[in-house]
């Protein structure tokens, strides 16, 4: 696979991959900054939504997630949301900023039935809004991809989560090659993908390498990439996991500008956990998209009155305020 211009030269390996990112700090973000600023507009952020329509009693083991029926962390099971009650919810995260709304079921795997044909018509009314759709739904087969993108699914988002080595130690209810097969599943029905990973789960260095290559070896590349740190919760086998650095962070930033130059480039779930100055250097390092909203899914996130603050103090604009920016 060639890489794109201005990024990396020839063909990614995971040889090129390891050689970005055992770079010196402050070089792989120059390099990342330059890469960004010639394929993007490095003012713009893309602003997403996240929202959970089925919380809870997931029979996947993910070690991470508080959403597992297998881990007792007092995530309470519910029922599928209504369509009225989504889509007042996209509505007002449209008016609050967001240009895609999320939409994430706590399902294994999509089954035919009336709950499916109610996400369906779930993606029909935030469509409708003017918004970008994607949905979280766990393992699709094509004929439900399909469905999803005739009722107006851009993005089909379905995380890699690690490299696939270090992947059997945090989940064992599906492979990774579940993983790779949805994907492809997805891309083959003519949607979006949106696919990223965590840090900070107990992987090596060599694991994030694993990762970053897994992702950028997709032919189309991914076009949405969520960068997590984990969130620990109680009850879960990762309860214990020391923070993310922040360098490690930022590191993960620079080398996905990098190899993916074309790219939404996400700081999605931990953000409540970094300081200003390390999101700062992430934007510089090439990171050019943000969750909204104070939760995403079950997890804590900053209120949408400070992430303004922020992307004003640092001259930066949403893809909506484009047009009326200064920056």
């Amino acid at each position: 696979m060639s890489s794109s211009p201005g990024a990396t030269a020839g063909p990614i390996t995971r040889d090129t991959v390891a050689a970005l990112y055992d770079g010196r700090l402050l070089d792989l973000v120059f390099r990342a900054s330059q890469t960004h600023r010639a394929h993007r507009d490095p003012s713009e952020v893309q602003c997403a939504a996240l929202l959970s329509v089925k919380t809870g009693g997931c029979p996947e083991d993910c070690a991470y997630c508080p959403q597992s029926a297998h881990y007792e962390t007092g995530v309470e099971s519910s029922t599928l949301m209504s369509v009225d009650a989504v889509r007042d919810a996209a509505t007002a995260a449209r008016d609050n900023g967001a240009d895609r709304f999320c939409l994430g079921a706590a399902w294994r795997s999509v089954s035919d039935g009336p709950e499916f044909d109610q996400v369906l018509d779930m993606v029909r009314s935030v469509k409708a809004l003017g918004l970008e759709t994607c949905a979280t739904l766990g393992m699709v087969e094509p004929h439900h991809a399909h469905r999803l993108r005739d009722a107006g699914l851009d993005y089909y988002n379905h995380n890699l989560d690690t490299g696939p080595d270090f992947y059997r130690d945090i989940v064992g209810t599906r492979t990774y090659e579940d993983r790779r097969r949805t994907l492809r599943t997805v891309r083959e029905a003519g949607m979006k993908v949106c696919c990223g990973g965590i840090l900070g789960m107990g992987e090596q260095p060599s694991d994030r390498i694993d990762l970053l290559f897994e992702l950028a070896s997709q032919d189309p590349q991914p076009e949405s990439v969520p960068i997590n740190t984990l969130v620990t919760v109680e009850g879960t086998p990762l309860a214990n996991q020391d923070p993310v650095p922040w360098d490690d962070l930022v590191r993960m930033v620079a080398v996905a500008r990098i190899l993916m130059p074309k790219t939404w480039v996400r700081l999605s779930a931990g953000r409540l956990q970094l300081n200003e100055s390390t999101q700062a250097l992430c934007f510089l390092a090439g990171a050019d998209s943000i969750f909204l909203g104070d939760q995403l899914l079950t997890t804590p996130n900053p209120e949408a009155t400070a992430d303004q603050a922020l992307l004003t103090r640092l001259g930066l604009h949403r893809l909506n305020d484009s047009e009326t920016s200064t920056a």
